[in-house]
């Protein structure tokens, strides 16, 4: 049951291991059902340009890599890059995405100022345009928000979609963790899971990994997630 580390079905070499658990099923909107709404769209009907903004935990990392697994159950090559994987070679590693129905592209805001950069992401911006594919970019901030040197890829970047993620409130976060479990074929009780946000770290990642932990914990006791059960497992955890 419990979730696995990535697949590389239709995905180039060069990109990011996409995790399993990054999918849409995994990601619990809170408020931010729009942007969901729109991807969910946007890898059915093809050609936009897209930029997901907010802080970190915020989500916008999952739902790049969300698409991108929607993209590749469809049949359709997909790439999810990372600022250092573009701006070591940029020429190299953009001018190599031809085939790419879905381009995603994480803490783009890294890569303003970097006129090599910022040229070979204008061209793959025109290229995916032309060919109907789907540009996705994520940052903590809005488009213009960065010292782009090139007005014509300020230009094309302020067009885009943008949609700002909320982080989760504590209600969010709650369902998010059942939602996980849900995924896992595991019941957490919403007294329990109450219980995990009031005593463990609060940020998503660490609250999805304690939920690995409890998976296996639970599994291997044979017990269900009952408070008295997390108690004992956090517990143990603070004492090592």
């Amino acid at each position: 049951m419990t979730e696995g580390t990535g697949q590389r079905a239709m995905q180039l070499p060069l990109g990011l291991r996409l995790r399993d658990g990054a999918t849409f099923a995994a990601f619990e909107p809170g408020t931010n059902g729009a942007a969901l709404a729109w991807l969910h769209a946007r890898v059915a009907s093809g050609a936009d340009r897209g930029w997901l903004w907010g802080a970190q935990g915020s989500g916008r990392t999952h739902l790049l890599e969300a698409v991108c697994h929607a993209a590749m159950e469809r049949g359709q090559r997909a790439i999810c890059l990372s600022p250092e994987l573009v701006a070591d070679d940029p020429a190299a590693v953009l001018q190599d995405l031809d085939q790419c129905r879905v381009v995603a592209l994480d803490d783009c805001g890294r890569l303003a100022g970097q006129r090599s950069v910022e040229l070979a992401l204008f061209e793959l911006c025109n290229g995916l345009a032309e060919r109907g594919g789907l540009l996705l970019l994520a940052a903590d901030a809005a488009p213009l928000s960065y010292a782009w040197g090139l007005a014509d890829l300020a230009s094309r970047l302020a067009a885009a979609a943008v949609f700002r993620l909320q982080p989760l409130d504590d209600a969010g976060k709650v369902a998010a963790l059942q939602r996980r479990a849900r995924l896992r074929g595991l019941e957490l009780p919403g007294a329990t899971a109450r219980f995990i946000l009031s005593r463990a770290d609060r940020s998503p990642e660490a609250l999805f990994g304690l939920l690995g932990e409890l998976d296996l914990a639970s599994l291997s006791a044979q017990r269900r997630l009952t408070i008295p059960f997390v108690r004992d497992l956090l517990l143990k955890r603070a004492a090592l």
